[in-house]
């Protein structure tokens, strides 16, 4: 039995298949989930909603995963081929005990990994990961006999649920880019659905993934979708992630819109309609929230909090904020817009929704904010073992560096955040961060300017130079 204890991560588990976990460490995984999820129900026989990606590998990942689930005595329903956001909303719509989800999202070939959760609506939290590996990989597993029941035709129910609700006005032109991953059989028929005109990109399942892998933060993907767009004159294009759970934005031009930006025009388009809400943002997203006009007037509130789609549905459940936004196109809608989980195919409706209610285009739209200089999110290599560390002492640098009042570009530092890695801020609205990435061996930096392109630069070469100090530091998988 193989089962790498790093594979336990911030708020889902991730492992090389066969390499660091072997189809008995998925059982034993499936055993300490169910254990988990029976401790926490106090039931005897919990309902588990179960799904899987479409990758070579994950429906035997998922009959491992189920075996061990039903060892402990749980009952498990099993939709099939799924999107981790239907899993989501099976969980309400079936009224189950808790979720789980086999994919590893837009991690390359070879990876695999669940993402689980109890409470509705909510994904596991670091105590909860923390609790789950010590229960797996000291086998303290709960015995009992349970069954699995096949949920048939459960995907025409999710479709229809984000259709039913959502129909637009206008014929906008959309070109739907799935990088042949899951999202292939959703997405183009529940934007058809709600009355889009659809160019299909990349949409059939082709588990190799033969031009990209399915992430909507990679530039190569955004360069396709790009082309497509000017190609069909299409009004918009969106890119979606191996799971579902994630949408990247280009506008009519061809020109990429970070996702920060698209939930900031969301927030724009919902204040007036919504005053006095309160918007989550993560660590990596733009500093404009916190000056803008729309946002103020209409007394709403933006909280910065951890990256990670785990601690933004959370916070966005604690604070009962009306949505939450992640600059890596997780976007969350709480009630009355949705069920506070992160859904990608529901994130590109609610930008349809913003074509509709507005007379401009989209590119008119983000010209209507202030004009910033960022940065791709970049990653840097930096070993699971070493990572935080790297990352502590990067706080302990920056906090020195403000307290001597270090000049970056001509420019004090005026504020350090540090409640996810470290996000420091200039008095012109620059800022860069550093943090560990919660499911790869890697950093994360991002960097953004309201002032040039050339600050934006220099903040990077900044961070760049303190973290190649390190030693600790392997290549970045894009750089600018």
């Amino acid at each position: 039995m193989k089962i790498n204890p790093n594979g336990f991560r911030e708020y889902d588990a991730r492992w090389i298949f066969e390499k660091e976990i072997d189809l008995e460490g998925i059982t034993d995984l499936g055993k300490g989930l169910g254990s988990q999820i029976i401790n926490h129900t106090k039931l005897n026989n919990p309902r588990i909603v179960v799904g899987h990606d479409y990758r070579s590998y994950s429906e035997k990942i998922k009959k491992s995963l189920i075996e061990g689930l039903v060892s402990t005595g749980c009952n498990v329903e099993d939709l099939g081929l799924s999107l981790s956001p239907m899993v989501y909303f099976a969980q309400f719509n079936l009224n189950s005990d808790a979720i789980a989800m086999v994919t590893a999202s837009h991690n390359e070939n070879g990876w695999t990994g669940v993402k689980m959760g109890i409470k509705k609506g909510l994904t596991h939290a670091p105590e909860e990961m923390t609790e789950l590996k010590d229960i797996t990989l000291n086998q303290k597993f709960k015995s009992g006999k349970g069954d699995i029941k096949i949920i048939n035709k459960f995907k025409d129910i999710y479709i229809q649920n984000l259709i039913k609700k959502n129909k637009i006005n206008k014929k906008i032109k959309v070109v739907v880019a799935c990088g042949n991953g899951t999202a292939g059989v959703f997405a183009p028929e529940i934007l058809r659905g709600i009355g889009c005109d659809v160019i299909e990109l990349d949409c059939k399942l082709d588990w190799s993934f033969p031009k990209y892998n399915p992430n909507p933060e990679d530039l190569k993907m955004l360069h396709a979708i790009s082309k497509a767009v000017k190609d069909n004159k299409a009004d918009i294009g969106f890119g979606f992630d191996g799971d579902g759970d994630r949408c990247g934005v280009i506008d009519e031009k061809g020109n990429e819109i970070f996702s920060d930006k698209i939930g900031l025009l969301i927030a724009r388009n919902l204040a007036p309609k919504h005053k006095n809400s309160k918007f989550i943002v993560d660590v990596k997203s733009t500093g404009l929230f916190l000056k803008d006009k729309v946002l103020t007037d209409n007394k709403c509130k933006t909280i910065y909090w951890k990256t990670g789609h785990s601690h933004i549905k959370r916070k966005v459940n604690t604070e009962k904020a009306l949505a939450g936004f992640e600059k890596s196109g997780h976007f969350f809608f709480n009630q009355p817009l949705g069920y506070g989980y992160d859904d990608g195919i529901n994130s590109a409706i609610q930008v349809c929704h913003l074509l509709n209610d507005q007379n401009n285009k989209m590119s008119e739209l983000i010209n209507e904010l202030p004009y910033t200089f960022q940065t791709p999110t970049m990653a840097p290599f930096c070993k699971d073992e070493e990572k935080y560390k790297v990352v502590d002492k990067m706080v302990k640098e920056i906090q020195k560096l403000q307290k001597q009042s270090v000049k970056i570009d001509n420019q004090t530092i005026t504020e350090v955040l540090t409640v996810n890695g470290v996000r420091f801020s200039f008095n012109d609205g620059s800022w860069g961060l550093i943090r560990a990435s919660s499911n790869k061996p890697s950093l994360v930096v991002v960097t953004e300017s309201p002032t040039s392109d050339q600050r934006k630069k220099k903040i990077f070469e900044f961070i760049d130079g303190l973290l190649q100090k390190t030693g600790k530091i392997g290549e970045y998988d894009q750089k600018i």
